[in-house]
Formats: structure tokens, sequence, C-alpha cells
């Protein structure tokens, strides 16, 4: 236990460790013990001080304060468990805290929660997310007030009907009325409109719902810098703005022009499978927290495209699950149902599996999935070092194999490259040192620190463009005009959810 101890206070406080130097400053760990509750648990320890075990003086009635200060300030009510620890003859109070089973708990009338070593308020619309899933209640299946029957297009329910009826059988005739469509759909309750029913099929959803929008930025470099290359705002239904924010990354992608042998013809594929992007988008629309006044962002990069959904995961599901198979998991049903019939998604919890799989049958680094600020966030990496680029560079074979090595591991050490390519130390640091000039590589580091080297990313490389005849070409599609991409592409059978 006392090794486990001394790991713990090397390593830091985290999202689920706080140290306190004594009980004088229970007021304050109290705190973290309410955000511990409405997160995933954790520990508090009395006795510790930056990052020194200085012991604490424990008594009978020391514990029992512990225990009643607790119960008596955070609802609702629970019973921690108390322990004394004997480290280094001194002795350490732990406090251990489980998720809590009744959230949201509550100090004082507050409610906090823990992000990394913070303790923070839980703002009103996350406070109201947490109070209706502990109800078990969906904003795809709430009642929206306001809306009628006028405010739906009926026109897009017939293509509904007509798009299900082809690619999932479904029995409704395309002609039948609104009103019955809506209700065998089962979007209508007590003879009103769903907030469902009216995101994806309403004249005007956002006059409804300000937030049901995906928000995409084209960026000249790697940072959210201004001026915006493009910028656009994608309301209307869930289906307009799928298609529409689609077709917005996909023409700022590079498509490689590649000869068919013995043929006239030639494909064009993007830098980026198609795939990959299709379902990341489809996924962030279709799992959002739509009770969240934040809308869809995508953001493209000369080097990544990034797409942040507000929400998080089912607390069922952690990061690491997405890269194996996993259920089905939709916060928002009813849509993850209609989007099913429409084969936007196949429900099958195997798109991130498949993302992964994509991008490495093309050479590409994985996606990165994150949970930062309150958001899902997708990072998909564009292959700007591919292999049209590094053919203006005179490269040897040991070098091309590095840069290959860096593309799925993100960097490389000298030692790491003499043991990839079996050659001396001299030879490694004269590779790489050539790398660094042509400014393929960038060394990061310290001479206290392993010197390690990653790809130098260009900002205007992509803007730039590369041709090579002997080889093959690409057609960047970055000088669109800003106004030129406003119809929907109709992505029939896009992809699976995460």
């Amino acid at each position: 236990m006392s090794e486990k101890l001394s790991e713990l206070v090397k390593r830091g406080e985290s999202e689920e460790v706080e140290f306190k130097k004594s009980t004088a400053q229970l007021d304050r760990a109290l705190k973290s013990v309410c955000s511990f509750l409405n997160h995933k648990g954790g520990k508090v320890y009395f006795g510790i001080n930056k990052g020194i075990m200085v012991g604490q003086e424990v008594s009978e009635q020391t514990l029992k304060s512990i225990s009643q200060k607790i119960r008596q300030r955070i609802k609702p009510e629970i019973s921690p468990g108390i322990k004394v620890l004997e480290v280094e003859e001194k002795r350490i109070i732990e406090v251990m805290i489980s998720e809590g089973k009744d959230k949201p708990h509550f100090l004082d009338g507050i409610c906090y929660k823990r992000v990394g070593t913070e303790n923070i308020i839980i703002s009103p619309e996350e406070l109201e997310r947490i109070i209706l899933e502990k109800r078990k209640r969906y904003f795809d299946s709430e009642i929206c007030e306001r809306a009628g029957l006028e405010d739906i297009d009926e026109g897009q329910v017939k293509w509904f009907l007509k798009v299900a009826k082809v690619g999932r059988d479904y029995p409704l005739d395309e002609n039948i009325s609104v009103r019955d469509a809506l209700t065998h759909l089962e979007l209508l309750k007590e003879g009103k409109l769903t907030n469902v029913a009216v995101v994806l099929f309403g004249k005007n959803p956002q006059k409804f719902f300000l937030q049901s929008e995906v928000k995409c930025l084209h960026f000249h470099g790697t940072e959210v810098e201004k001026p915006f290359e493009t910028y656009h705002i994608y309301g209307n239904t869930l289906f307009d703005q799928m298609d529409n924010s689609l077709g917005f990354v996909l023409d700022r992608l590079r498509r490689y022009v590649i000869p068919e042998p013995g043929k006239s013809t030639t494909r064009r594929p993007y830098e980026i499978p198609e795939f990959v992007i299709r379902e990341a988008i489809v996924n962030a629309v279709a799992h959002r927290d739509y009770y969240s006044n934040a809308g869809i962002q995508i953001m493209v990069f000369v080097d990544r495209i990034e797409i942040w959904n507000p929400g998080e995961l089912p607390k069922q599901l952690k990061i690491e699950d997405l890269r194996k198979p996993h259920p089905s998991l939709p916060r928002n049903p009813v849509i993850a149902n209609l989007l099913y019939l429409t084969k936007y998604i196949e429900k099958a919890g195997s798109g991130t599996i498949e993302m992964i799989n994509q991008c490495k049958k093309e050479n590409l680094p994985e996606p990165l999935f994150e949970q930062k600020m309150g958001s899902f966030v997708v990072t998909i990496w564009r292959n700007i070092y591919s292999e049209v680029y590094l053919n203006r560079f005179s490269l040897n074979e040991r070098q091309k194999k590095a840069i290959k090595y860096v593309k799925e591991k993100g960097s490389i050490s000298n030692k790491e490259y003499c043991n990839l390519l079996k050659v001396s130390r001299k030879t490694a640091t004269t590779d790489l040192i050539d790398l660094v000039d042509k400014e393929i590589f960038s060394p990061f580091g310290t001479s206290k620190r392993v010197l390690r080297y990653e790809f130098k990313l260009r900002k205007n490389y992509a803007k730039r463009g590369v041709r090579n005849e002997n080889t093959l070409s690409f057609d960047t599609g970055l000088h669109t005009p800003s106004n030129s991409f406003e119809a929907p592409l109709h992505i029939r059978g896009a992809g699976e959810e995460a």
C-alpha cells in the first residue's frame, strides 16, 4: 500500500486524486468530494503537501468530523470510505469516493464536477441534461410545445419515406398524409410534435433550436487564426447539415489523379477516405447533446480535420473502447433510428473501427478520439507528407522508412532510427539532419531529454499543391469561392455510428 501511495504522490494530482496538507483544508476538500461523485469517483488524501508526505494528526474525532461534514453538506447524502494509512512512520487519511449513484450531487446547493485537477461548477444546461438522463428522458422524444404541423416540410417527409422504402423496405407509402406519417413514426405525442420531428423535417428548425447547426471553418495553417479561408454555418434539417458539412470538407481535400492501366479513365480518390470523414460527421450529428447551447464545429487545417461534438461518451464506454467491438449506445435513440432508416447509419457500433482500418489502409495515422471541454473531439490526420510531395526531395530508402515510422508513431529518436534501419549512430544523425535541413523533420527536446524528431508542418503547403507528371497528380480543390458550395450532396447510406 505504501509503495502504491508513493507512486500516486510522484504522479501528482489528477482527475481522480486530490492531496491536502491536513484536515484544516477539509472545507476545500469537500469540493473535490462533490466533483468525484458527479464524475467517475476518486480519492482525497490528507497529510500530503506539494508532493511530500507530511503526515496528519489522527484521532477518532478527526475521522468522525470528516464523515459528518460530508454527510451534512453534500446532498443527496453519501457515506465515504475512510482509511488511515501508515507510510514512513506518518499517518495519511484516505477518503475514497465512488461515482455517485444518485447524481447530481450538490455541496451547499452548488453542483461541481472534476475536469483535470480542477473542480468546476456544472452549467445549468449540463445539470439539466444530467437530471433528464436520470429520469431516462431524451431530447429527441420530448414535445416541442411551440411547433405545429404547419412547421413541417411535407416534401422532406415524402423524401424520407421514399428513401426508407427503397433502402430499408419501410412499409409506408410516400403519399400518406404528414400527420399519419409522423404518427406512424411516433413523432407525435398527445397530438403535438416531438423535437426530432422538427430537427429532421421542419421548415425552419433553427426557429426552435438555435443550437442545431454545424459550423465549418477552413484555416490557412495549423492553428485557429484569422482571417479564415472559408467559414460556413449550416442549418436547416439534420439531413441538410450532414450533407452540406460533408461537402464542405470534401471540397477542401486534395484529390489524387491516378491513371488506370490499359484504360482511358482515371481514379480520383480523396487524400482521406470519404467514409472516414462521413462517419465522423454523421456520428457528431446523431450523437450530439442537443441540450447544450453549443453547435457542432468542424475545422479543416493543413494537417488535420477536427470535429467537435457537444456532449460526452455514454458512461458505459471509454475512449479506448472505440478501438474494439462495442455496443451501439445512441444518445438520441429516435434520431438514430430515423437515420438508420435512411441508411445514414447502421447502428452496429463498428463505425470507429472501420475509420481506423481505412486510415491504416491508406497509410494515414489513426484518427484521434478525445474528450475535451465537454465535447467529444475526433481528429483526422491529413497526409500532407504524401508520396507526391516527398518526390520533390532526393531521399534515400532509409529516410522514406523513417517518414513512414513517424506517420505511424508521431516521432522518432536517433536510437529508434538506428534500430529500425540497422545503421550506425553516425549514419542516423546524418540522415536526420538532412531531413531537418529539407524542412521535413523538426527536432524537439533538450539536452536533459532524448532528442526526438517530428514532422515540421508547412503552413502554405496545401495551398500550393504539387504535381509530378511521372507518378500521379492531385487537384487541391482549395481555391473554390467561399459561396460556391451550397447544394446538399445527399449522402445516402452514409455510415455507421460509434
